[in-house]
């Protein structure tokens, strides 16, 4: 690893936030100089959904003043950066292809290198924004369209030791917030609602629990929620029950395969660290869970604070760097990717799911 100093502007449009981000990395040590994200809720609260066209235009409405605002709050001219990153998939292709576009075009005009990031990359090494997390350590990604047990040994090195098989936690989240008539972001609503209810009240499974491995689904317990909210009237009080025991079977799932995940990372290191991320991790119910199964194990549990661990663009930008540290630089004919595993190899050679023109999703 190059030591010294590398500062990178960071760009992140996945899905539907817009952001920028600045960060300085010395000597392996991160400083966010500055970040903006711009959020699209309101855009498509009327479609009970993300919709690809209305998020790509969003973008590009808003990625240049972001950008502006993003280097001006840094206090460094375009002569301060070494390079400039952005996501370069996976995620919605209209809005990857333009936040990549306009890192290509600064990389241009500027003169700099460009750092093509994986956007789960950038999810699992968010945590060293804030800490010192060395690596090798047990990863557990969980986000709006990802939800897999990844041992990473360093920056471009993962090894998939578990995924789901059908939908992400993420996912389960925003589907029961839907299927409940839940306004704003699907795990945000559900976590508030669950505040008020029951965790015990309804009866919901813990899918293949019974079952050697890490590999996991929610598409049954997603099932089981829509069917529980129509075998009864859904009062306030009955969406709430529904809301706490469906964030209780998700917390009951994904500690007992932490649990037994740190027990097989455990077999072959001595570095016992647990990390946890993407937007998921930012449910706190989720997080006390993890942290104690995580003490029990005798792991070191890490997780980035809360606005690093939704979509943005300090992660983009830490990737960016801790990649060109390392010497890792892209062509500026480097195509956007609508899938793009972490561990490609494993992706490739034992798809677990969405296999297809597109590639392999995990």
């Amino acid at each position: 690893m190059m030591q010294g100093t590398v500062t990178v502007l960071g760009i992140e449009t996945s899905c539907d936030e817009t952001a920028a981000a600045v960060v300085r990395l010395t000597d392996g040590r991160a400083e966010v100089l500055s970040e903006h994200v711009a959020s699209q809720t309101e855009e498509h609260a009327l479609y009970g959904g993300v919709v690809p066209e209305i998020a790509a235009r969003a973008h590009v409405e808003r990625l240049d003043s972001l950008v502006k605002l993003a280097m001006k709050d840094a206090g460094i001219g375009w002569d301060g950066l070494s390079g400039v990153a952005a996501t370069a998939g996976p995620g919605l292709i209209g809005g990857v292809m333009t936040g990549l576009a306009t890192a290509k075009a600064i990389a241009l005009a500027r003169d700099l290198p460009l750092i093509a990031v994986n956007h789960l990359e950038g999810h699992a090494l968010s945590p060293r924004l804030a800490d010192d997390v060395p690596f090798p350590y047990l990863l557990l990604l969980v986000s709006g369209g990802h939800c897999q047990f990844v041992f990473v040994e360093g920056v471009g090195k993962y090894r998939r030791l578990g995924s789901t098989i059908d939908d992400a936690a993420g996912e389960a989240f925003d589907k029961t917030a839907k299927l409940l008539g839940l306004s704003g972001a699907g795990g945000p609503a559900v976590e508030r609602e669950a505040l008020g209810g029951n965790p015990a009240k309804v009866d919901l499974p813990r899918p293949l629990l019974d079952r050697p491995g890490l590999d996991m689904s929610f598409s049954g317990l997603k099932t089981a929620v829509r069917r529980a909210a129509e075998e009864q009237t859904l009062t306030p009080k009955r969406r709430a029950d529904i809301c706490a025991s469906f964030q209780a079977a998700v917390a009951d799932i994904l500690a007992k395969r932490s649990a037994r995940a740190m027990g097989m990372v455990a077999d072959y290191t001595d570095r016992r660290t647990f990390v946890v991320a993407g937007g998921v991790a930012a449910n706190q119910t989720l997080r006390m869970r993890l942290e104690a199964e995580a003490h029990r194990a005798d792991f070191r549990f890490f997780a980035p604070p809360l606005r690093w661990c939704t979509d943005n663009g300090a992660m983009i930008a830490l990737a960016g760097a801790e990649r060109l540290a390392r010497g890792y630089v892209d062509p500026l004919d480097t195509a956007a990717r609508a899938r793009w595993p972490l561990d490609e190899a494993s992706a490739t050679a034992t798809p677990i799911y969405g296999a297809g023109k597109k590639g392999a999703k995990a």
